[in-house]
């Protein structure tokens, strides 16, 4: 299986940083990203058009690099769940989970036996095709698939302490834009019950030692989040790298045209 980069960056630094991929799903992004040093992406299932055969492509390519593929399902159903994994990726994100009883069914579906219930078949793309030890498969992949609940609601700010509790959750990820809509605060990211949201997650994932994760939309905002305690951050959607470097570049192309 697969070593899992982020996992591998936590155990040494204590921090991962990441990417999400939700655009550009082609054959050639997973060299791109690989390129760029970051420790895994995640691909976004939830807000694209990507179906389940797009996700084993991407799964694919970016089982060719270094970096770990993670994929944001739909929802937290087994079908989703399992079948992604077994298409070979390493972590699984689950937008708003409220509950730990919603935890608990998360993990179940990516987690085997004794610490879920996921399904067995050994020898495939999960594998890199080849039939591994069943023991030794189990025990490592229960360590190496990273669980992600994302936290984007007052019932989960509520629940995160059990949340964070459930054995097999790994990082507790909030939803900034999610959150401060259902609060009645939407972008009200300097409002002080936002603030008071996302240290109640941190506080959560350190008292049960999981990691903290976030996606800023800022190098400001991600210097502000990573001082409240997140460990684990994303750089942006796809989209949003391309199109604002493109913005500068032509504005600097156009600067220089003006002037010739």
């Amino acid at each position: 299986m697969k070593p899992n980069k982020m996992q591998q960056a936590l155990a040494a630094t204590g921090t991962a940083a990441g990417h999400m991929i939700s655009e550009f799903g082609t054959r050639g992004i997973a060299r791109i990203v690989a390129g760029t040093g970051v420790d895994f992406v995640m691909i976004d299932m939830e807000h694209t058009g990507y179906d389940t055969e797009r996700i084993a492509d991407l799964c694919s390519w970016f089982r060719a690099v270094d970096v770990a593929p993670m994929v944001r399902v739909p929802q937290g159903l087994y079908h989703f769940c399992a079948r992604t994994l077994d298409a070979g990726a390493l972590g699984i994100m689950v937008a708003n989970v409220e509950t730990a009883a919603q935890a608990k069914e998360i993990v179940d579906a990516c987690k085997y036996a004794p610490l879920g219930k996921r399904g067995v078949a050994l020898g495939g793309a999960h594998n890199d095709f080849v039939m591994p030890n069943p023991t030794e498969y189990f025990r490592y992949a229960n360590e190496n698939t990273t669980v992600v609940c994302m936290i984007e609601s007052p019932i989960g700010i509520a629940n995160v302490d059990a949340i964070a509790a459930t054995p097999g959750v790994d990082v507790l990820w909030v939803g900034h834009f999610d959150l401060t809509q259902a609060m009645g605060i939407p972008a009200q990211f300097q409002h002080p019950d936002f603030h008071a949201a996302i240290n109640a997650v941190v506080a959560a994932a350190r008292k049960h030692g999981k990691q903290a994760g976030i996606q800023p939309n800022s190098l400001d905002q991600a210097k502000e989040w990573r001082a409240v305690g997140f460990n684990v951050i994303s750089w942006m959607m796809d989209y949003g790298v391309y199109r604002n470097a493109l913005a500068q570049g032509v504005k600097d192309i156009r600067a220089i045209l003006a002037g010739a």
